[in-house]
């Protein structure tokens, strides 16, 4: 199936653009034609969702609503928020756009034996900015099965544009409304062993001669929610030895159910919770993928990455993303580390609202 201008397969000779892709999207595109290991997929474009909204006759009350928020009020926010959710989640996809998505990911999955889990990953055009990151701002959903689970959570996706902490995200960092679009990521799902982010620096310092990886068992969701303490090393950029190594706790780990088609938590025992999760070849691999990424993005990189049980050694190391490291790279060389301020005005609103969704 070739491009369109809805459809972007990672593998199909498209250029990156973030304003039709997104930050994800684009990444994901742009490490496909470099030739790195990333799982296939394709994005669901920023045209579409546009056309979307646009044929949903619902800009202006997303206009109108935002435009009359009260940021100092957590329960405002999270009304308005709602409000345009629900808008967004409650039209009707016009039919031809909708097929173009059934189309591609009938295209997918006729590349696999049998069908093959997807995850779908926001990919807004705002997120991974040089001086601000969207990680989590907005939704990603694993181990989904079936066209009627894929278009239901890529609308997931595009609502989360628009959730409470993602509209103060903006309202923050000065990022405007205007022209925000959304595209998705609908991605073969990788069966975990182990997975991980690494950093191309040392991220408490900004020391760029360092690698830092963090790493434990089964599908990396809960490493980068921080549901779990991963092991934590540090190597050398240039010869990857090890410099320094704590291995955490990993007290649990997600994996596949097939029963219920879906990702389940299982405690870890406790002889694998006490050893590094990574032997050092793969500790090596992972290291030698991420400054291979730096460099073809040309400045500091915050990765993600898993080895997928499904594939012989050598070719299970997977890179599921990569986005530029945005604390310490936009720094110059030499310059210490700002010291935080206080969470006040907008950055307390958002702690608060935060505080108050976690109860």
């Amino acid at each position: 199936m070739e491009n369109t201008q809805f459809i972007e397969f990672f593998d199909g000779g498209g250029e990156p653009k973030l304003e039709r892709l997104g930050g994800k999207c684009a990444s994901l595109v742009s490490m496909t034609a470099a030739g790195m290991p990333v799982p296939p997929g394709f994005a669901v474009t920023t045209d579409l969702f546009d056309a979307f909204i646009d044929a949903a006759g619902i800009k202006e009350d997303i206009r109108r609503l935002l435009s009359g928020i009260d940021v100092t009020d957590v329960d405002h926010v999270e009304e308005v928020a709602r409000q345009i959710r629900d808008e967004i989640c409650s039209r009707a996809v016009p039919e031809d756009l909708r097929q173009q998505t059934v189309d591609a990911y009938e295209a997918l999955q006729a590349g696999f034996e049998r069908p093959a889990p997807v995850a779908v990953r926001s990919s807004a055009t705002a997120e991974d900015l040089p001086d601000a990151s969207f990680a989590g701002q907005q939704d990603t959903y694993l181990w989904l099965t079936g066209q009627q689970a894929v278009l239901e959570h890529i609308r997931k996706c595009w609502a989360s544009l628009y959730t409470s902490r993602a509209i103060l995200y903006r309202l923050k960092n000065s990022i405007p409304e205007d022209d925000l679009s959304m595209a998705v990521a609908v991605q073969k799902m990788v069966n975990s062993e182990t997975s991980g982010v690494a950093i191309t620096m040392d991220p408490a310092t900004g020391d760029r001669s360092k690698i830092t990886i963090d790493a434990s068992y089964g599908v990396g969701e809960m490493v980068v929610s921080g549901q779990v303490t991963p092991d934590n090393l540090q190597l050398d950029k240039v010869t990857l030895v090890v410099v320094s190594e704590h291995i955490g706790d990993k007290h649990a780990e997600l994996v596949p159910d097939p029963e219920s088609a879906a990702l389940r938590e299982v405690e870890v025992d406790e002889e694998r919770r006490s050893r590094r999760c990574l032997s050092d070849d793969q500790l090596q691999a992972v290291a030698s993928m991420a400054k291979r990424a730096e460099k073809h993005y040309k400045c500091p990189q915050d990765i993600e990455w898993a080895f997928d049980k499904d594939l012989p050694d050598g070719e299970n190391l997977l890179l599921l993303q990569s986005r530029p490291e945005t604390v310490h790279s936009s720094k110059k060389d030499g310059a210490a580390p700002a010291k935080k301020k206080p969470a006040t005005g907008m950055g307390g609103l958002t702690a608060a609202l935060l505080s108050k969704n976690a109860k």
